[in-house]
């Protein structure tokens, strides 16, 4: 019975031999119940997700067992490639937005776990025995429903890690293939990749605990020579945080009007594009403001992978301080462009 908290994985930075991969999906992970007509979507928090994707709750009823519960992740696509923004504008208020959005972005779920069958609960089984009972059970399933690929086979699981990237998908994910089920436990291994860009620093958040760094604004020229926001890094120790302030302190404006980003502070320029500084769905009411900074400082940070080519998809990892490079270098065409692979080509395996 809802909720079920998932299984989670913990970073390595190699694929580890001798397990069960798939592809890392970046999506919304969901636990899905299925009682008869009963259809029930959880997050990862545990919270439901149900009402955000009528489409998934009819294409569960159509094409899951009668009684299930099964691990997978929400995903929207986007001419053959993963679209994580399309998938956050379902956390909508409005019950008309978000059909109209079923509509027009209809979300897909990838099934890679089964927790239940009937009245037998597998959370005990290992993993071999799940998967086997999942390839049984959506043996043939069609759209919007798909079983996740997997191997046994290490070389394989590296061809995807270096493919995969193209259609939007996150990395590896390894998993033991003798371990149980266990909510809410990093259980498993994830390798994501990781390059290094060198930003602009042009602002920082104040920690929610006092006046220390929270987070960093990062800030990338594009090809019209426009500073844009791509993302924040925030992993810092406190004592780091406050020595960012006195670092920063030079850099401070009191007035934002001559910043590039000043349009933040106005409620308008929020309709139209995403920025940071103002509440969102998901942020609700949480403090956003920020501390504009002179654009002259540049960091080098370690990320992940690109979000739509515009901004960090997580948060960036900050390496060191790049006195020996000039803000205006800090542009885009930096950033390596993984080569493109067609979703449809991974969802058919």
């Amino acid at each position: 019975m809802p909720p079920v908290l998932p299984m989670l994985a913990k970073s390595v930075a190699a694929i580890p031999a001798g397990m069960h991969y798939e592809a890392k999906w970046d999506g919304f992970r969901a636990i899905v119940f299925r009682d008869g007509d009963e259809v029930e979507l959880g997050s990862r928090t545990g919270k439901p997700l149900t009402r955000y994707f009528p489409e998934l709750v009819a294409a569960v009823r159509e094409r899951l067992p009668e009684r299930c519960v099964v691990d997978g992740e929400i995903v929207i696509a986007r001419e053959g490639h993963l679209d994580f923004d399309a998938l956050t504008e379902r956390i909508h208020p409005a019950d008309s937005r978000v059909r109209t959005l079923a509509e027009r972005t209809p979300a897909s779920l990838v099934a890679f776990d089964l927790l239940a069958l009937g009245d037998e609960s597998l959370m005990n089984a290992p993993l071999t025995d799940r998967r086997e009972r999942l390839a049984e059970a959506l043996s043939g399933v069609t759209a919007p429903v798909h079983l996740a690929p997997a191997t046994t086979h290490i070389e394989v699981a590296r061809q995807w890690f270096e493919q995969y990237e193209g259609a939007g998908l996150d990395g590896v994910i390894a998993k033991p293939p003798a371990g149980r089920y266990r909510p809410d436990e990093r259980a498993m291994f994830k390798i994501k990749h990781e390059r290094t860009a060198d930003v602009v620093v042009a602002g920082y958040r104040l920690h929610k605990s006092g006046p220390v760094v929270g987070s960093l604004l990062l800030g990338l020229y594009d090809d019209r020579g426009t500073l844009q926001h791509v993302g924040v890094s925030a992993a810092f120790t406190m004592k780091r945080r406050a020595e960012l302030v006195e670092e920063l302190e030079p850099l401070r404006m009191d007035d934002v009007s001559g910043h590039p980003w000043a349009a933040w502070s106005e409620e308008a320029a929020h309709e139209t594009a995403r920025l940071p500084g103002a509440p969102s769905r998901w942020s609700g009411r949480k403090d956003l403001s920020w501390v504009p900074l002179r654009p002259e400082r540049v960091a080098e940070v370690a990320y992940d992978h690109m979000e739509n080519g515009q901004r960090f998809r997580h948060t960036a990892r900050f390496r060191r301080w790049r006195p020996d490079r000039t803000p205006e270098s800090c542009t885009y065409a930096q950033l390596e462009e993984p080569v493109r692979y067609d979703l449809a080509e991974i969802l058919g395996a």
